[in-house]
């Protein structure tokens, strides 16, 4: 039988859906398990869950409601506070907007110590109405300063405006970043050689290319980059767009989802759906581009930047952490079509351009987004709490 003294420490990773575990999570969850932590993942299982037990993942099927419901919202707070209370973890770390406050309303009902909140980009942003914005400023300030005993910021932005605001004491509150693998799997130079090809997906060799990743959403921009890579394509044919993503069921709006469905069939345009070969598909292209109207600090630039991409990003809060104008690519103000179409078509046209911009990319990405580094502060942090317990 296992005793306190010999078990291993154990950690809750919380979000709202296993699709989230899959794509965002994986890497703290399997370097926690190689350094001896036991982790259990909370989340709706959306189909996910075979596949990720299959590697060996711990999952806990909670039903989370990825908006405001009180009755639902109420269900997974209690369903939360029985599993808190069942396996009693040493760490709660919550990620995702409303997952990440249920669980903290659960952990502060379950009396659960070392509770760790990820803000991978604060839910309220700028393009909220006042009243609507001054609400979820108010709940994410309430809950970090009442139910988070460590607040975890990857965006910058978001850690001065913490600090700046008071939202939890200085020394809990950690600009922890964001990373990926860039040694081995968004490495230009391990990808040398991949088999993959642009003759496979429907390019030819000396097609201009563009790269979009995300869910196929309005407010990641989707509609404009259609509109603004439709015009330029009108007037240089080989420039080409990839969009690799799609819509979750759980946010298909059906006027948006057909409107896009049409737009998806554009001259020029080829939408590959969700894949697993991102490194290969963006080795493939020639510029990364993310129009989103809100970030917190995307994954997707980094990945872009791994393998030397210049990018083209809207000025927003996340993106300009990542895109240094004239220096790594360009930014322009969301929701801009003109503004955006001029950006690519320079990008089109200047190949020493993009030659330069995806030297610095590359660097940068080395110097700031190191996931191994992001990785190491999330064990640190592990390590001193439960030490305490």
């Amino acid at each position: 039988m296992e005793t306190l003294s010999n078990r291993k420490p154990k950690i809750l990773q919380v979000c709202a859906i296993d699709f989230t575990v899959d794509r965002l999570l994986k890497p703290i969850i399997l370097e926690s398990m190689e350094k001896g932590y036991e982790v259990h993942n909370a989340c709706t299982d959306e189909g996910l869950f075979p596949q990720l037990e299959s590697q060996g993942l711990v999952m806990k099927n909670i039903a989370i409601d990825r908006k405001i419901s009180p009755l639902s919202n109420l269900k997974s707070i209690k369903a939360f506070v029985k599993l808190m209370k069942k396996e009693k973890y040493d760490i709660v770390h919550v990620h995702t907007p409303v997952a990440a406050l249920l669980a903290r309303v659960a952990a502060k009902l379950a009396g659960q110590k070392n509770v760790i909140y990820t803000a991978h980009g604060f839910y309220f942003h700028d393009e909220m109405k006042p009243r609507v914005y001054k609400l979820f400023y108010s709940i994410e300030k309430y809950a970090a300063k009442w139910m988070t005993d460590w607040l975890l910021l990857q965006s910058i932005e978001d850690y001065k405006l913490a600090l700046n605001d008071n939202f939890s004491p200085k020394e809990r509150t950690i600009h922890l970043s964001n990373g990926v693998d860039i040694w081995n799997r968004f490495n230009p130079q391990v990808l040398t050689g991949s088999k993959l090809s642009r003759q496979e997906i429907g390019l030819e060799e000396d097609d201009v290319v563009f790269t979009f990743i995300g869910r196929l959403v309005r407010e990641k921009g989707i509609f404009e980059l259609i509109q603004a890579f439709n015009k330029l394509h009108e007037k240089n044919p080989k420039t080409k767009l990839l969009l690799i993503g799609g819509l979750l069921e759980s946010e298909r709006d059906q006027t948006s989802f057909e409107l896009l469905q049409e737009l998806l069939k554009s001259p020029g345009v080829h939408h590959l759906g969700f894949r697993n070969d991102t490194p290969e598909l963006l080795s493939l292209s020639d510029v990364f581009v993310l129009p989103s109207h809100r970030e917190g600090l995307p994954r997707s630039i980094i990945e872009a930047m791994g393998l030397g991409l210049p990018v083209i990003a809207s000025n927003i809060r996340g993106c300009r952490e990542e895109v240094f104008p004239n220096e790594n690519g360009f930014l322009f103000e969301k929701e801009n079509v003109n503004e955006l179409y001029k950006v690519m078509s320079d990008l089109a046209a200047n190949e020493d351009m993009r030659k330069q911009f995806s030297i610095r990319s590359r660097e940068i990405v080395e110097e700031s987004f190191d996931e191994r580094k992001v990785l190491a502060k999330q064990i640190a942090l592990f390590d001193k709490l439960t030490k305490e317990v």
